[in-house]
């Protein structure tokens, strides 16, 4: 009965095994590309240049995807992090961008989706129906009423024509209402019996048992705002105000090793805090799903 069981595991973890290696080659291969040098990068990709040889008799046409450089160099990361101050300056302008939305939506989120999870209220089911409307649809979808309402507001061209919409988005009430539903009520029933109010149980009980949850949002936020593209090409027209995420399109095709060195430093902030933060990520994701 084991022997027949182990084979369908083995099996499963083989070809997850698989799954997980092909989605993390075309990081290795990025990490790899940023330490070549131009002259080997363009030897690995002029597909052109190949082709001609191969109708000489050359070398074939396709690309050499190599994991391992055979020179190691850092002279991407020089050009970009020194030589290229436009960089450096997009970077701040994310950090700037991501660090408040993600702080504001996170207070905000946890707020209401204690007020949907733990309160009673006329109307509360009806309400939080809404938010999943809102969340449902898509940026296209909304891109002309908050257009109309940011350039009435006068935001147009200022970082809190992103801000503030992120701070309120739907999406953090949502994720952590379903784990706070989790929780079960006998917490809060006894400490309202000890005379607590909603906001202790809500800071000294709901938060640090919510701690997984917030955990996952934050990741979560952090990279969906990180990589937005469409907010930052509406509502900030001037480049310098624009952030990390718009330029790599700006990377001409002669800057290949730059265009991986900016890759590779560009998906750093998300690596690491996906590690500091893995394991309560990972019981944040399970536990949103479980209803109350």
């Amino acid at each position: 009965m084991r022997s027949s069981g182990v084979v369908p595991k083995t099996a499963a973890t083989l070809a997850l095994g698989i799954v997980a290696a092909a989605m993390l080659l075309p990081i290795a291969l990025t990490v790899a590309n940023s330490l070549m040098s131009e002259l080997e990068i363009g030897r690995n990709y002029d597909l052109l240049d190949r082709m001609v040889d191969t109708a000489h008799g050359g070398a074939d046409a396709f690309a050499h995807l190599k994991v391992l450089p055979d020179w190691l160099t850092f002279e991407q990361f020089a050009q970009v992090l020194i030589r290229s101050p436009h960089f450096l300056s997009m970077f701040w302008n994310s950090a700037a961008l991501v660090v408040p939305i993600v702080a504001g939506q996170t207070v905000v989120a946890s707020l209401a989706a204690y007020a949907f999870a733990k309160l009673r209220f006329i109307g509360r089911d009806k309400l939080f129906m809404v938010y999943l409307m809102t969340m449902l649809m898509p940026f296209q979808v909304t891109l002309v009423p908050n257009y109309m309402v940011i350039d009435r507001l006068g935001l147009m061209n200022h970082a809190s024509a992103i801000i503030l919409p992120g701070i309120f988005g739907a999406f953090g009430v949502f994720m952590l209402r379903q784990f706070m539903a989790h929780i079960p009520r006998g917490y809060a029933e006894a400490a309202k019996m000890d005379g607590a109010g909603h906001l202790t149980i809500f800071a000294r009980i709901v938060l640090p048992l919510a701690k997984p949850g917030l955990s996952a949002l934050t990741v979560l936020l952090f990279v969906d705002y990180w990589n937005m593209i469409e907010q930052p090409l509406i509502f900030l027209q001037d480049a310098v105000k624009q952030p990390l995420s718009l330029y790599l399109a700006q990377i001409n095709q002669h800057e290949r090793g730059v265009g991986f060195a900016a890759s590779a430093l560009y998906m750093a902030p998300m690596v690491l805090l996906f590690l500091y933060a893995e394991s309560d990520f990972v019981e944040g994701i399970q536990l949103s799903g479980i209803k109350g």
